[in-house]
């Protein structure tokens, strides 16, 4: 029976540094918005989504058009 000698895990970076990169995400958005506003629109997003799927790419502002309420 062969027995494995199990080591430590250690972080690839120091918590400065993941410090750091939340302090640019601050400056980027610094009204705390996570996502650009949306256009009011309604979708059927399920569907939009499956056809996505289907084509392996993001939909165009053509074919999220079919998809509106």
């Amino acid at each position: 029976m062969i027995v494995a000698e199990k080591k430590p895990i250690t972080a690839s970076f120091s918590t400065a540094d993941k410090m750091d990169i939340y302090n640019r995400f601050g400056e980027a958005m610094p009204d705390g918005r996570l996502t650009e506003p949306g256009d009011g629109k309604v979708y059927r997003l399920r569907e939009a989504i499956l056809l996505s799927k289907r084509l392996g790419r993001p939909l165009t502002d053509n074919e999220m058009k079919q998809f509106e309420v």
